[in-house]
């Protein structure tokens, strides 16, 4: 007989989601899932509200990346005032959202992830949690916490919150950098540089004994896609779309924001919340693509800066051409803490960083705008549209997690067909199916976008667990 396995929820991620195994009648997989279950539907809120409003309400989205949805909202925005923020403005955003791709790295892959790299897969599922990381490893797990203090800290000092700061608005950001916060900044980045490179050391040290993973976790020839400047160098505000297929080859470039609808659909299955991103020309499914820091390195030639440069150097190593297994998101993680690090110090000595004209007035000068930036998960696109007054009249968001949807999916297959066999497995096998979905660090919260018509199932059970009328529209 066949056999349904679910995990619910998938544990260590942000969001809720869980994963269906379903095995035929010899004990084999034969079609796995990974469903997000909740729905949001922020773009329909956003209808009939100020388009000035949209950074702030948008930021509301999530409270791990909210500065990735300010900065995008705003990018949006100022298509609509037809306006160029200001240098300065345009630097302090830039270091606002490296400041957020630090601490949201960090909680990824210590608090999230390096109990299974560091405890172990198989360990007990009790101290599989950061506290089991403290006690094994005492300075891992205090590097953690101080990088993810360190990317807060510095958007606490910048945005006055930690959480959905509404510094960042149409045209630019409502105040200028201190010298005093500039000072404070400068002073925290040796300390940050000696976390990441001992976080750095030790992953390098132990990536070997997880091979065997690389190789099922999500290990298959795909597009991948991302911001990149003109010099090919990793971009997270600024820049144009690049899209690559499998050996590496550029398939669309300078894709600017107003464009994306151009190249990129969307889908939706019955089984899920988040919608399917795509490469239009190729159609769904064959056109899906992954985003996120394994994108981001495979795409750029380089860094930008000196230390992360020598890391992705050694990161291209891994593979001839694009690193294909999902697994190495972690490594690619750490590259851009790295790199994060690295240009906020840079950022900081700017000569006109202390500049006070940080914004751009303008009023709705378009009906219609989009922006993009690179959240830490993945490059992320609002599109607006307004009426002459200025109320948005409709909005879309394409967020990472969509974009990496159809690759989580078959990572979770490829995975579960190579742990579960004969219809036996151990927690072990399960924690290691759930860890495929943890590389990619998706945003649950964030994704959950629904188009079109979803379906809805209700059904009437009685205390003994009989269904006795189901209704499904």
């Amino acid at each position: 007989m066949s056999q349904t396995i679910t995990i619910d929820p998938v544990t260590r991620l942000e969001g809720h989601g869980k994963i269906t195994i379903q095995l035929d009648g010899q004990g084999k997989v034969a079609h796995a899932h990974f469903h997000v279950t909740q729905v949001r539907g922020f773009e329909r809120f956003a209808e009939g509200r100020p388009f000035y409003e949209m950074p702030s309400l948008m930021a509301r989205i999530c409270g791990i990346c909210p500065v990735s949805h300010l900065i995008a909202s705003a990018k949006a925005c100022e298509a609509i005032m037809s306006v160029r923020i200001p240098h300065t403005a345009a630097q302090l955003r830039r270091m606002l959202n490296l400041a957020q791709m630090v601490q949201s790295h960090a909680l990824s892959f210590f608090y999230l992830s390096s109990p299974d790299l560091l405890l172990g897969m198989e360990s007990d599922a009790t101290k599989r949690h950061l506290f089991g990381v403290v006690a094994a490893n005492p300075e891992l797990g205090k590097a953690g916490v101080a990088l993810r203090r360190f990317g807060q800290h510095i958007i606490e000092l910048l945005g006055k919150k930690r959480i959905h700061p509404g510094w960042v608005v149409p045209g630019g950001v409502t105040e200028p950098l201190e010298s005093a916060k500039r000072d404070e900044i400068l002073a925290l980045l040796p300390e940050a540089y000696k976390n990441i490179k001992l976080a750095l050391d030790w992953y390098k040290k132990i990536a070997d004994g997880f091979k065997a993973e690389a190789e099922v976790y999500a290990n298959f020839p795909s597009h991948f896609l991302g911001l990149v400047n003109e010099d090919d160098s990793v971009e997270f505000t600024d820049g144009a779309l690049r899209l690559i297929d499998p050996s590496g080859a550029i398939v669309e470039d300078g894709i600017t924001a107003i464009q994306f609808p151009e190249v990129i659909g969307e889908a939706v299955e019955p089984y899920s919340y988040t919608k399917f991103a795509y490469y239009k020309p190729l159609g769904y499914p064959e056109g899906s693509y992954r985003v996120g820091p394994l994108a981001r390195l495979n795409i750029a030639k380089t860094m930008g800066t000196p230390l992360a440069d020598k890391e992705l150097v050694e990161f291209k190593q891994l593979s001839a051409g694009p690193v294909q297994s999902s697994f190495y998101y972690h490594h690619a993680r750490l590259v851009d803490i790295l790199y994060g690090i690295e240009k906020i110090e840079e950022i900081l000595t700017d000569e006109k960083i202390l500049d006070t004209h940080v914004r751009a007035q303008a009023g709705v000068n378009r009906l219609e705008g989009a922006g993009q930036a690179e959240a830490p998960r993945g490059t992320l696109h609002h599109h607006y549209k307004v009426d002459d007054d200025g109320k948005i009249v409709w909005a879309n968001l394409v967020i990472a997690t969509g974009q990496n949807n159809n690759a989580m999916n078959k990572g979770v297959a490829q995975a579960a067909s190579h742990y579960i066999k004969n219809g036996k497995f151990t927690d072990g096998a399960l924690n290691r199916i759930e860890a495929v979905i943890r590389t990619f660090d998706p945003c649950l919260s964030c994704s959950t976008h629904a188009a079109g018509q979803m379906p809805l199932a209700l059904s009437l059970v009685t205390p003994d667990g009989e269904v006795i009328d189901r209704l499904i529209r």
